[in-house]
């Protein structure tokens, strides 16, 4: 029983008590040295959630449908409502149809686009929220460096499309590639970029493609993950999106096969559901 002369405190201690609780959540796991990496569970399409040490965040891609809110609300909390960074890879409807819902219940303060353009609804809903909501838009290029944690040096380095680019019509021939560096580990990160891309990226670049992570290109297809190209990049593991039991037959087994003839480890959202990886700048490793 509540003392009558005491009552008119409780209010305050409530209000108290909340404050705390917001603090201690913001306070606690923003700062480590641990980068998290998130290929979301959003069935047959694609999103990434990346957290640097500080605490910065940037999101590759959305997904099919309002399943990427879901996943976001279960990883980044109730009172986190802000996303620094988005990315869309290319404009198909498997990796851009949830950012418009994104953009509308997140505050993002930069968006980075495609060159690629469609006529699509979800492409024009996409480029409506990002105008109406006033978000600094950027197309990324080939040499872009986006710096996430300038501390902890993680930062992530867009090697395609060329700014030249244009002789491809194919959405998915012009798909942002990344590579997410911290420190000795990184992960590479290629939409649905096909073998053709992937060969003039080894044309180019060479060993610096190698990375700790591949995002298996377009969902496992064996229209991407090419043997020299993996070969390159030597992943410890890599990551497929895509949906269970889907109608593309995705992964497929081409694709498996080159990864267990290079000792790759495959872990795909279809088997585990949504797939975090943690690194200390010296190794990766799977919560």
């Amino acid at each position: 029983m509540i003392n009558n002369n005491h009552k008119k405190y409780v209010p305050i201690a409530i209000l108290l008590l909340i404050n705390l609780f917001i603090w201690s959540y913001h306070l606690s796991g923003k700062v480590t040295d641990i980068m998290k990496v998130h290929f979301l569970d959003v069935g047959q399409g694609d999103s990434i959630l990346i957290e640097a040490p500080n605490g910065k965040q940037v999101l590759i891609d959305g997904g099919r449908d309002a399943s990427v809110l879901n996943e976001l609300g279960q990883i980044m909390g109730f009172f986190d409502r802000s996303i620094d960074i988005v990315i869309a890879t290319h404009p198909d409807a498997d990796h851009i149809t949830g950012l418009p819902l994104v953009l509308d219940r997140y505050r993002v303060n930069t968006f980075i686009d495609s060159v690629a353009e469609s006529d699509s609804l979800p492409y024009s809903a996409l480029q409506k929220e990002v105008k109406e909501q006033g978000i600094d838009y950027y197309v990324g290029f080939r040499g872009m460096v986006i710096t996430l944690d300038d501390k902890a040096g993680v930062y992530i380095h867009v090697l395609y499309p060329y700014d030249d680019e244009f002789r491809f019509t194919d959405t998915n021939d012009l798909s942002i590639i990344t590579k997410l560096v911290y420190g000795d580990t990184s992960f590479m990160l290629t939409g649905d970029a096909p073998k053709i891309v992937e060969t003039m990226l080894t044309a180019t670049d060479g060993e610096y493609l190698k990375s700790s992570v591949l995002k298996a290109g377009h969902h496992g297809s064996n229209t991407s993950s090419g043997s020299r190209f993996v070969e390159i990049v030597n992943p410890s593991y890599a990551a497929i999106s895509a949906g269970l039991d889907n109608s593309y037959g995705h992964p497929h087994p081409e694709v498996l096969e080159v990864f267990a003839e290079q000792g790759v480890e495959v872990l795909s959202t279809a088997d585990r559901g949504t797939i975090e990886f943690r690194s200390n700048g010296v190794d990766v490793w799977v919560k």
